[in-house]
């Protein structure tokens, strides 16, 4: 298994505020964490599970800031949620068989997947802050939820990217509520996730705990502040990073 020294804590912090800052903003935070994990020698499932522990910490402290700041909604949050553990539990024990090689090549397409959501998608939609959710949308939402549970359960990179669309577009919610309820759905499930891969897989806490860290850090500052202009310079250079880790992920063992 992995040499776990003060180096590896450090890089495991500093990633982790990339990753939690991304993740609360708008998502792609795992799709860092878990190729680095990986490429520090924890097995699929390790590294998959391991990193539930910084998703944790990170929405954690990101509701706390929400709260902070005047934003909660605990009754519809915690419905959401409830959606989502179902398909949670499903995908997470899935994803505790997935294994070896097969791990990787499921990574790498679903990073690449996501890196094309990431072109192509043309970001939130602008919505007035006093909208409340129809009964249909509310409906639908709650269904949808069951899925991103599931693929949050299963792998948990890109979830951003399918959740936001569903409380911003489909529920009609503002950014800033969208961010907040994400959160909070996120951490309910990740409980349940984490509690399975953890009966099922040797979670490497103290590795994860490092990555909590930063994840922690990052979740905080993502709460408090917009995406600015800079966001194109850091997917140019996300792009890049991922677009390595693809190549090791499929053509190297």
């Amino acid at each position: 298994m992995v040499e776990f020294g003060l180096w590896q804590a450090g890089l495991l912090t500093a990633v982790g505020i990339v990753a939690g800052f991304l993740n609360v903003m708008a998502g792609g935070g795992s799709l860092l964490t878990v190729p680095v994990l990986v490429f520090m020698g924890l097995p699929g499932p390790v590294a998959n599970g391991t990193n539930r522990i910084a998703i944790l910490a990170q929405n954690l402290t990101a509701i706390t800031a929400f709260f902070r700041k005047g934003f909660s909604d605990f009754r519809l949050s915690l419905s959401l949620a409830a959606c989502a553990i179902p398909g949670a539990l499903a995908g997470a024990l899935l994803g505790t068989g997935l294994d070896g090689a097969w791990f990787n090549r499921v990574l790498a397409i679903v990073m690449l997947g996501v890196m094309l959501v990431m072109q192509f998608d043309k970001g939130g939609t602008a919505r007035p802050t006093d909208h409340l959710p129809s009964r249909a949308q509310l409906v639908k939402g709650h269904l949808l939820m069951v899925g991103v549970g599931f693929w949050g359960g299963f792998i948990q990179v890109g979830v951003g990217f399918i959740i936001m669309p569903i409380l911003n577009r489909v529920m009609g919610l503002d950014l800033v509520r969208t961010n907040m309820h994400k959160v909070f759905i996120i951490a309910v499930y990740t409980v349940v996730a984490l509690s399975v891969f953890a009966g099922r897989v040797e979670i490497m806490w103290l590795v994860g705990l490092a990555l909590a860290l930063g994840n922690a850090i990052g979740g905080y500052l993502g709460a408090h502040f917009t995406v600015t202009r800079g966001e194109t310079l850091v997917r140019l250079i996300l792009n890049l990073v991922l677009i390595a880790f693809i190549i090791k992920l499929l053509f190297t063992t």
